[in-house]
């Protein structure tokens, strides 16, 4: 077993401990697990505010985290040990309140030359500052990022808000659909100071449904904490809108979303690790194993779906 200067293995350096047995016949290892919503991004452009708020609770490993942002050997490693097969990584530009510049597109694409079939890069253009949406849409899918990030509460507009005069949103929207590019949509809250939680309601979602019916649709997150019931009505209206599971604690799952196997064929894995409350990657596998789900539908949030909407490449 490999330990660091502490004497401690990697895995407790990083503040992680051996995962509890799960109830359930599967075990990680029987999946190649796709865990597409994680956070690889350039932390050192965060704002100061920000970057305490990313610091809190996980001070004994921050240092770490920030050398993870530098080096995919690192997380390659990392998912090595934790059973993961693929990650999506998320970026997206929000430089007034985050800090994240359009360089966080040029970040992605680097970072997953590492090993470009398992380190997946995920982009962003931000509307309110793009001056060509659909100029650099095709910047992105040139780079070889894989889905385009909205995130309404850090860039601070609602995801329909081409429909009250923010054209370039609109612009967006059709590039990707035209491109074949699927689109996240952050739902739900965020902690970070400034953050626009008004603008998480999955409602908004319903126009970009309806208004660009070829554009694959990702809702992350579900709406947590507040609006469940808008994301399963959406979900259930759009069946080609897929759910994100990230951010979600695996063990509250079934009180978020009690008819969640009516859902089996959108499901996606995610954990948003390492964000604030996620432990581990793997944890969260083992915690979601354990639940009273049917096993088709584990495989197919685990392995099935993610393949479906973002193929292995070579």
């Amino acid at each position: 077993m490999s330990r660091g200067k502490s004497g401690r293995t990697r895995n407790e350096e990083r503040g992680s401990t051996k995962p509890k047995a799960t109830s359930s016949s599967l075990v990680p290892r029987s999946f190649r697990i796709t865990d597409c919503h994680i956070h690889i991004q350039p932390w050192r452009q965060l704002k100061p505010a920000v970057m305490e708020t990313m610091r809190r609770g996980k001070e004994d490993r921050f240092e770490f985290l920030l050398s993870l942002m530098d080096d995919p050997k690192l997380l390659l490693r990392i998912m090595d040990e934790e059973g993961i097969d693929r990650v999506g990584m998320v970026n997206y530009p929000s430089p007034d309140l985050m800090g994240f510049t359009n360089d966080t597109n040029d970040f992605a694409a680097r970072y997953a030359e590492a090993d470009p079939r398992r380190l997946i890069p995920y982009g962003g253009v931000h509307p309110r500052f793009a001056k060509d949406p659909a100029g650099e849409v095709r910047r992105l899918v040139d780079l070889g990022v894989r889905m385009l990030k909205i995130h309404p509460n850090h860039q601070c507009f609602p995801a329909n808000a081409y429909t009250d005069g923010l054209d370039a949103l609109g612009a967006l929207y059709k590039a990707c659909e035209d491109h074949g590019l699927p689109v996240m949509i952050h739902t739900g809250t965020s902690i970070f100071p400034g953050a626009r939680s008004k603008w998480g309601n999955p409602m908004e979602m319903d126009d970009v449904a309806i208004d660009f019916p070829d554009l694959p649709l990702v809702m992350a997150h579900g709406g947590r904490p507040l609006y469940m019931a808008e994301a399963f009505f959406i979900l259930r209206r759009h069946r080609r809108v897929w759910l994100d599971l990230s951010g979600i604690p695996p063990k509250g799952l079934l009180g978020y979303f009690p008819r969640i196997a009516e859902l089996e064929a959108q499901l996606l894995w995610g954990t948003d690790w390492p964000s604030p409350g996620v432990e581990s990657m793997r944890r969260n596998v083992d915690d979601f194993l354990g639940l009273d789900l049917p096993e088709s539908l584990k495989r197919a949030a685990l392995e099935g779906n993610p393949e479906r909407l973002l193929p292995t490449r070579a």
